[in-house]
């Protein structure tokens, strides 16, 4: 597939750089870099950008040094957001944890943001990046938000990892869901999906958060296929709480997880974590990645914390700078829709989630 060059631009070393425009669905290249590159992510895979695409309708680019032909090794990761409630912008990446830039260093990171700089404007008004090792110091690009990112070492035994788990929050809950006689059901059935998004939806509604539309998680579980996995944990036949999880290479990633409140005593959350993290060390994986957390969420991260996962600062930069009066619309959603009827709110989220992604 042809790339499309963009103008050449003067990065802060004075160098020019041209930089050229892909389509990541369809330039193999882009699959090739990240199945090479040992940054990538689930994140940065054909497959999520496919799920995004297919729920939200978000258009995935990347920027790149590299000609048509040639092969990449530096790349940014994108998706056009274009809203008439929220603006049109280019953001790493909607509905995600992190985007890492892959880029060979610092350096080609801060070139590449210099160079995409100018596409700011009627038709973009800001550039979001969600970094999550590789710093950003380029001069427009601020914090825009902070969160802490948790990662669990899977590499040591099962038995080392099983002492770093916290001995009241954590193991006594294990043994708690065992002796309570809680079952666990994985797999990736239809069936399995809509308890899960029952799930979903209550836990939501409780925190008076949007819900996301099922398809999104159709859409997951037909782009994923055999690399996306819900845990259901069951008293008899009433599922009491559910995780889902994805592979990419040896990670695996933890991206939801909701519980019916009635059955919290029970300690099914834990009980399925741990046995998510049996299932990664029987299969290889070497690393847990339990996605971020809102620094105002001290229940959270504790629970992460209690897992024996490592804290990470994670930081998303923005250029041009957050505006002020741009934070008043997500409060402003989120108190309307506290207050709508609950038989509305999954229609009502349904039609908005994709302008706040």
């Amino acid at each position: 597939m042809k790339s499309r060059a963009l103008p050449a631009l003067e990065v802060v070393d004075r160098a020019v750089m041209t930089l050229h425009e892909i389509d990541p669905l369809r330039d193999r290249r882009w699959r090739d870099l990240t199945q090479r590159c040992e940054r990538s992510s689930l994140f940065h895979t054909t497959e999520w950008l496919e799920a995004l695409r297919r729920t939200y309708g978000y258009q995935p680019v990347a920027f790149t040094n590299a000609g048509p032909g040639e092969p990449i090794s530096n790349a940014l990761l994108f998706c056009r957001v274009n809203s008439w409630l929220t603006g049109k912008r280019l953001v790493a990446l909607p509905f995600s944890d992190h985007c890492e830039p892959l880029v060979e260093s610092p350096s080609m990171l801060a070139a590449l943001l210099e160079s995409l700089k100018p596409m700011v404007g009627p038709r973009c008004r800001y550039i979001e990046v969600r970094p999550l090792h590789m710093p950003v110091n380029v001069e427009g690009f601020s914090p825009s938000a902070d969160y802490i990112a948790h990662a669990i070492d899977l590499r040591p035994d099962l038995g080392v990892i099983e002492d770093g788990l916290h001995k009241n929050h954590a193991r006594r809950a294990i043994r708690k869901a065992l002796r309570s006689g809680v079952d666990v059901e994985v797999g990736r059935s239809r069936e399995l999906l809509a308890d899960f998004y029952t799930l979903h939806a209550m836990t939501r509604r409780r925190h008076s958060a949007p819900i996301q539309p099922y398809r999104w998680f159709q859409n997951l579980l037909d782009c994923l296929k055999d690399r996306l996995t819900i845990y259901m944990a069951r008293l008899g036949r009433q599922p009491a709480a559910t995780i889902l999880t994805a592979r990419h290479k040896t990670t695996l990633m933890f991206k939801y997880g909701c519980l019916d409140p009635a059955y919290n005593r029970l300690g099914g959350t834990p009980h399925l974590f741990w046995r998510a993290i049996e299932d990664a060390k029987q299969e290889g994986l070497v690393l847990f990645d339990l996605g971020r957390s809102d620094t105002d969420n001290p229940g959270l991260i504790a629970f992460k914390d209690h897992l024996g996962a490592t804290r990470t600062p994670l930081t998303y930069y923005r250029h041009p700078p957050h505006q002020e009066e741009q934070q008043w619309l997500p409060r402003l959603a989120s108190t309307v829709y506290a207050k709508t009827p609950s038989r509305l709110q999954t229609v009502l989220s349904s039609r908005l989630y994709k302008h706040f992604g």
